[in-house]
């Protein structure tokens, strides 16, 4: 008891006599206390004085003493200040047991005039008991031929505490054979038991040794472990089996000692010895000094021996093996649970009638759901019936006449947040101990379309490498519903828009049920390298609720594009022009110096980053000969490496390599031809002609004269094929498909040409690829390869090369 007040000095002597006044007659009264168990000497535990209305003046004049049961050495006053404290240790298991109360009561006497206090000092519990098996190793014998998902029971620990205290869960050590289950029993205490997940053999694994651990619910917790020790037995083929794995007796407290309890039978489908069963009782729970329970080894006879008591304890779990003689020995086990009725011989029943299920989510409060009767064929106090309901909310018991009740719902209802409630009614009668019953409502919530599909975020990024086959798989979309079945069920479908001049459906689908996007054909890093596109979910509710999400599908650029090679113009052969093949003839001088540019080898790749970016390479010439030529690494120009002497060859075939970064590089080759002449070999054109005129006469004359029409003949060829070559090349872009036009994207295009052997290029992304460089140098002068009328363009491997040859003569 605690009392507060704030007054003058003699306010609380005042108040103590006031309150003494009105709840007790002089000379009588009862105070309670409250102390933990295990409280160090000297704890306070009241100020009984002051509590009681005595003065501490008075307390030894009127001889104030402390009368207590045996027990008053726990407790004691001091007499100076009238507080009651802890004299010796208290424990409360000493004291009560496991009972859900422990109290000392004390009688507080004092004389002058007699009067006499009863105190009552409630003992609270603390976790001060861990969990204890009853043995320190516990031996179990299993067949290497048990069959998976057998159980094998264990004995379970004991905590002295209560409550939250005593409340213990089991972890099993790490094993690959073995998983723990735990089984709750109708007094709500638990027993582990064995599960085996892997077949066991005994040739390769004899004995397992597993530890078992026990931790209560206290603050701070408490352990406690045994070892399992599991002896695995050779193949006996059969082990004994009881009819089922489980009995239940049920037996008035007040039954004579040795009666007999069940009559157990276990059959064994071996013969002979294997086929004799023992039986034997393994474990009782919970132990009691006051009964006992013994069995029959021949016959499976239980009997009771003792005195049993309700109070004590309500059942009692009789856990038995039956071992047939067999080499190895197996056993098969049940569990009797043995019922302790109270002598309040009729328990009340409960009638559940009319149920209003499912209830939808939306229903209104105050909405009945069942009707509720209970009965007790019992009279007076053991016949009165109250009825309660677990848990309370969102439902309530209305009373609507005597013995007659209505389950009404009190809160609103969400299906998201429990879609079912195990409700229990408990009717208890007013006997003494009580007698109850329960009865068990599931109600339904039965589910409205109020929620919407939702995606687990807004947006999601996609990568899909080019080139992939049509029709593969390259997303999954989900989105969660919480309603259930028809509006819980999702369909997914794409929201239609323009991708260009197509229609976002051409390049992509989506499973209506699946979630899976598709690509419906294979995508093009260089004409698409990111498609965003939204899928709506939408549910199968009436109205039907939906919601979107965002996909940004980015085409990674993979290397499938070669290097090609830009087209170059066709110089015009000159009369006595040396060189064949359509090269220019002009004649060149030996006299080059080191690092002259001779010609430039341009090419483009369609494809982008390290897969675009092109080296040049000179390849070796035939034989190992050092050529005087080079070619730059990046830019493609060909130059000399050193002046020209007497000692180059007059012909040069140069190849250059053009090769990409991409993994599997891929490549392209460019043949250069060089015709080197000495100097002031050849005049010039303009100088041979002038020196015809003046010295030849009209010899000179009539030749200048050929070669004039020769020169005339000669451009009229080229301009005519110029005119046929722009002529074709206007109706082939004519008759192409407008997103591939002269400045749309498109693949690039390789035409080889077996006759010539010339080729064109046409590489377009975004923006046109021009192949010009401004004025015209002494770069790439000529192309006229002479191949033969079967060379055609080849892809082998993983490379892909273009070749062309260059005829290229240096001038004086």
């Amino acid at each position: 008891m605690v009392f507060s007040w704030r007054g003058g000095p003699g306010a609380p002597r005042l108040l103590v006599s006031l309150l003494l006044l009105a709840v007790w007659e002089p000379g009588s009264g009862q105070v309670r206390y409250s102390v933990p168990e295990e409280a160090k000497h000297g704890t306070l535990v009241g100020r009984i004085a002051q509590d009681l209305g005595l003065e501490l003046t008075e307390l030894v004049p009127r001889q104030f003493r402390v009368a207590s049961k045996g027990r008053r050495h726990l407790l004691e006053v001091n007499l100076q200040n009238g507080i009651l404290f802890v004299n010796s240790r208290i424990d409360r298991e000493e004291l009560c047991g496991r009972s859900a109360e422990c109290s000392i009561h004390l009688e507080v006497i004092v004389d002058r005039p007699l009067q006499v206090f009863h105190v009552e000092v409630e003992v609270k519990d603390i976790n001060d008991n861990p969990p204890v098996f009853r043995e320190g190793e516990q031996k179990v014998l299993i067949s290497e031929s048990a069959p998976l998902d057998s159980h094998f029971p264990l004995e379970g620990a004991f905590d002295a505490d209560i409550g939250v205290n005593s409340l213990l869960t089991y972890t099993l050590g790490l094993n690959e054979y073995f998983t723990l289950k735990i089984i709750t029993k109708n007094d709500k205490s638990i027993l582990p038991e064995l599960v085996l997940r892997k077949s066991l053999d005994r040739e390769e694994t004899p004995e397992l040794n597993i530890l078992l651990t026990s931790q209560d619910g206290g603050k701070p917790e408490l352990t406690g472990s045994v070892q399992i020790k599991i002896n695995i037995l050779d193949v006996n083929d059969n082990a004994p089996e009881f009819g089922k794995p489980g009995y239940k007796v049920a037996l008035f407290e007040n039954v004579p000692n040795g009666t007999r309890v069940i009559q157990l039978n276990a059959s064994d489908l071996d013969e002979g010895v294997n086929r004799e069963i023992s039986y034997g009782i393994r474990l009782i729970l919970p132990v009691s000094e006051k009964c006992t329970f013994t069995i029959n080894p021949e016959t499976g006879e239980i009997r009771m021996y003792g005195k049993l008591d309700f109070e004590e304890n309500n059942e009692y779990e009789i856990q038995v093996n039956a071992v047939d003689k067999g080499i190895p020995s197996m056993a098969g086990h049940c569990t009797v649970l043995v019922e302790i009725l109270d002598l309040n011989d009729n328990t009340p029943e409960v009638m559940i009638t009319s149920l209003a299920l499912p209830v939808r989510e939306d229903a209104q409060v105050g909405t009945v759901i069942a009707l509720i009767s209970v009965s007790d064929r019992d009279s007076g106090a053991n016949g009165q019936v109250t009825c309660s309901l677990t848990p309370q909310v969102p439902f309530k018991l209305v009373s609507t006449f005597k013995n007659y009740y209505s389950l009404v719902l009190d809160s609103a209802l969400d299906r998201e947040s429990v879609a079912n409630y195990a409700l229990v009614v408990t009717a208890r009668d007013g006997g003494s101990p009580s007698l109850s019953a329960t009865a068990s409502v599931s109600v339904e919530v039965a589910d409205v379309n109020d929620n919407a599909p939702a995606f687990a975020q807004p947006e999601y990024t996609v990568f899909v490498k080019e080139n992939n086959p049509p029709g593969c798989h390259i997303f999954t979309v989900s989105a969660r519903d919480a309603d259930a079945q028809e509006n819980a069920l999702v369909s997914y479908s794409l929201v239609e828009r323009r991708v260009g001049e197509r229609a976002l459906s051409s390049y992509v689908s989506v499973h209506a049920e699946s979630g899976k996007v598709y690509a419906l054909q294979p995508l093009d890093h260089e004409e698409l390298e990111l498609l965003q596109f939204q899928v709506s979910a939408r549910d199968a509710g009436v109205p039907p609720l939906g919601s979107n999400v965002t996909l940004q599908v980015f085409v990674l650029d993979e290397n499938d594009n070669a290097p090609a090679l830009l087209p170059l113009p066709l110089p015009l052969p000159l009369p006595g022009a040396r060189g064949g093949g359509g090269a220019l003839s002009e004649p060149v001088s030996r006299a080059v110096g080191a690092g002259h540019v001779v010609a430039k080898v341009r090419a483009v790749d369609a494809d982008s980053g390290y897969n675009a970016w092109l080296s040049y390479e000179l390849q070796p010439a035939a034989g190992g000969a050092r050529s005087p030529f080079r070619v730059a690494l990046y830019t493609g120009e060909i130059s000399t490496t050193r002046a020209l002497d007497e000692a180059d060859a007059p012909r040069q075939r140069l190849l250059v390599l053009v090769k990409d970064h991409g993994e599997p590089a891929l490549t392209a080759t460019a043949t250069v031809l060089l015709s080197l002449v000495e100097s002031g070999q050849a005049p010039r054109p303009s100088s041979r002609v002038l020196a015809g005129g003046a010295g030849a006469g009209a010899g000179a004359g009539a030749a200048l004269v050929d070669v004039n029409v020769y020169l005339i003949v000669a451009i009229c060829a080229v301009s005519s094929l110029l005119v046929l070559t722009l002529l074709l090349s206007t109706a082939l872009r004519c008759s192409a498909p407008p997103s591939e036009g002269a400045c749309g994207p498109g693949k690039p295009t390789l035409v080889c040409s077996s006759a010539v052997g010339s080729w064109s290029y046409s590489q377009q992304r975004r923006q046109r690829v021009c192949s010009g460089e401004g004025p015209p140098k002494a770069d790439l002068m000529a192309f006229s390869p002479s191949l033969p009328q079967s060379e055609v363009c080849l892809n082998t491997s993983s490379e892909v090369s273009h070749s062309y040859h260059l005829n290229i003569c240096f001038l004086s």
